[in-house]
């Protein structure tokens, strides 16, 4: 069984800290992960003034604006980020929320690209990115099996590798909404494309459950403290829960196998002293 992609999703539970972000990093590098990864937005394209000027109490302010803005790390930010990313050997990447966003993204050496589940629908968006033919996570929450289907006819036209992850985009996501058996029905439609899974639940079951499932690829949301301020955090998993989600893939992985049935050596051994009869 080859090694899930592990991504470790700081997104903006950095709460525009800087220190923080930096001890998420440690956390994901230590813990074993593949990549950390952010999110990038151009405010005044994503949102409506309308939408920016509603009341909301925030660390910030008391604008949707000011809480905003205070979560949106710019070039400075994410300078830092990729030199620290570089000098703890952890590999970054972020998802766009917008094609200016993606541009943006463009002045770093990044190996891979993401698309929000919130963005699969965004034609100028997903094109922005398949023309850069970096391979593609593409998170399919809120989607049906036609919209996926148009994403997937983008990247595939523009010959731009990608791999799927089924995802429920409800946080935290309850554990009877999970649906895994959803991943053998995108593998069916989509034959020879890869299928991970991002999630949004709380606990770490529902990703081993996906991973012995077979998903090439796992991402969840990380936190110093889940009671944290964000939207996020509550679906997200601390860093000691990040440690062992790592571990238990990694076993589930080594636990797999072959998928052939044989008789081990060890067993071999065993069988002397424990058959007695043996005539078939």
């Amino acid at each position: 069984m080859n090694k899930a992609f592990i991504i470790a999703e700081i997104g903006i539970n950095h709460n525009g800290d800087m220190d923080i972000t930096k001890k998420l990093i440690d956390g994901a590098a230590e813990a074993g992960c593949d990549a950390v990864k952010f999110q990038k937005r151009t405010l005044d394209v994503v949102y409506t003034k309308e939408e920016l000027d509603k009341s909301r109490e925030s660390p910030w302010g008391k604008t949707n604006r000011e809480q905003k803005e205070g979560l949106e790390f710019g070039k400075e930010e994410f300078d830092e980020i990729d030199r620290y990313c570089k000098e703890k050997g952890i590999e970054w990447f972020a998802s766009a929320w917008d094609t200016e966003s993606q541009l943006f993204l463009r002045q770093y050496d990044l190996k891979h690209n993401k698309v929000a589940s919130a963005m699969l629908t965004h034609r100028d968006l997903l094109e922005t990115i398949a023309d850069e033919g970096k391979y593609t996570f593409i998170s399919t929450g809120m989607s049906d099996l036609i919209q996926i289907k148009k994403a997937v006819q983008i990247f595939e036209n523009k010959k731009c590798p990608y791999e799927l992850m089924y995802c429920n985009s409800t946080y935290p996501m309850p554990l009877e909404e999970a649906n895994l058996n959803a991943m053998t029905s995108l593998r069916k439609m989509f034959a020879g494309t890869k299928v991970g899974y991002s999630g949004h639940e709380t606990g770490l079951i529902v990703s081993c459950a996906a991973v012995a499932m077979g998903a090439t690829s796992v991402e969840r949301h990380i936190t110093l403290d889940r009671s944290m301020y964000g939207s996020d955090q509550s679906a997200s998993v601390e860093l000691g829960g990040l440690r062992r989600l790592v571990g238990y893939i990694r076993d589930i992985e080594n636990a797999m196998g072959s998928g052939f049935k044989n008789i081990s050596e060890k067993e071999k051994s065993i069988a002397k002293k424990l058959r007695r009869v043996d005539t078939l």
